[in-house]
């Protein structure tokens, strides 16, 4: 496979699963069904597998979705999960360190280089929320420096506006005024 191929099935593998990845309870999260798409398995294998392993899967690792979560995600983002899940009950939902725990409890070949590649994209999520995060924090000084001089900056303004601006009334001329004698 040539160099520029390898780099544009990356790119998309990082597409798909940016795409696959979720917010919800306060955490980016990836659905059982979309894991199971990534490992080339089927999401009951998936689930099978993890349910023989559940100890390494405690409630801040893996959680199933209520139905109302479930229905909101649907309805914001997902017709098409309606077509890959095909059971009415809600689909688990993997934290970054379940997805982890997940490539080792598959542990194939194919396991080891999606999990390797959805690490890879946490860590650039995390790098651009902290670089997000130092800008944010830097406007929001700005934000509060500006708002503590504002009358101090206005007063500047008011100034400058007398200064260029030509006089109003006309003024009686100040110094020595001479009168001639007729």
């Amino acid at each position: 496979m040539s160099k520029g191929r390898k780099l544009l099935k990356s790119m998309i593998a990082d597409e798909a699963i940016i795409n696959n990845i979720f917010f919800t309870r306060g955490q980016k999260i990836m659905l059982d069904f979309d894991l199971a798409e990534l490992y080339q398995v089927e999401t009951r294998r998936l689930n099978e597998a993890v349910k023989r392993n559940i100890e390494r899967f405690p409630k801040d690792f893996m959680f199933r979705l209520t139905t109302k979560e479930w229905g909101n995600m649907m309805s914001q983002f997902a017709i098409s999960s309606q077509i890959k899940r095909k059971t009415s009950s809600p689909p688990y939902a993997f934290t970054e360190q379940g997805v982890s725990m997940l490539s080792g409890v598959l542990n194939t070949p194919i396991a080891i280089q999606v999990h390797i590649q959805i690490i890879r994209v946490f860590t650039k999520m995390k790098e651009l929320l902290l670089s997000h995060k130092d800008i944010l924090l830097k406007l929001e000084k700005l934000e509060k420096d500006v708002k503590e001089n504002k009358k101090d900056i206005a007063l500047i303004f008011e100034a400058l506006k007398q200064l260029l601006s030509p006089p109003q009334s006309k003024r009686r001329m100040i110094g020595f005024n001479r009168k001639e004698d007729e």
